[in-house]
């Protein structure tokens, strides 16, 4: 069951997860920062499939995550929602449209999701709440990430929406413990 409200540019929408409770998407707010924060920690302690490490993570501030979602809420260039269930923000999508006027048509995304939350449906929603964001903008044509190639999971979910590979970043990454993989570039063109 899926509701809408709406408020400013950005659909709230309401759904409900097989667990029961209810999914709610919004746009993040500078009051999020405190949470925004302690999830964006958990986020990455959960997992090794974000370019930030636990202790990058943990010299972020409250007054720099409330700066960060600022600089996304104050700019129709950039969209940034968060995925709330139980009380608590479990996710969050990130679509950026670069500075440069000759990239004004791509839109970078990012996305992640607390591990406790996977296999829900949650990216699914997020994805398709920014694909429907992204549509509507004025220059954003193509929407781009980068994914780690071990990351099965998210790469089959981003292919199940369209994104095709467009190249490789052979040894794109390196985790802490030295070994090494490669980042896959995808893309998906919105707009004709």
């Amino acid at each position: 069951m899926l509701q809408r409200f709406f408020c400013h540019y950005i659909c709230i929408m309401q759904h409900f997860l097989p667990n029961g409770q209810v999914l709610i998407i919004r746009p993040a707010e500078p009051e999020d920062a405190s949470e925004l924060l302690t999830y964006f920690r958990q986020v990455v302690r959960e997992t090794d499939f974000l370019l930030i490490t636990v202790p990058e993570s943990e010299v972020l501030t409250i007054a720099d995550e409330a700066a960060f979602i600022r600089s996304l809420a104050n700019n129709t260039k950039h969209l940034h929602l968060l995925a709330i269930a139980g009380g608590k923000i479990v996710g969050a999508i990130t679509v950026k449209q670069p500075d440069m006027r000759k990239e004004a048509h791509l839109g970078q995304l990012g996305i992640a999701i607390l591990h406790e939350y996977w296999n829900m449906g949650i990216g699914r929603r997020l994805l398709t709440a920014a694909l429907r964001w992204a549509e509507q903008h004025k220059e954003m044509e193509i929407i781009q990430l980068s994914v780690f190639a071990n990351n099965e999971r998210a790469i089959q979910l981003y292919r199940n929406f369209g994104f095709m590979e467009y190249g490789r970043l052979l040894q794109g990454f390196r985790q802490p413990d030295g070994t090494y993989g490669d980042t896959i570039l995808m893309s998906k063109r919105i707009k004709p």
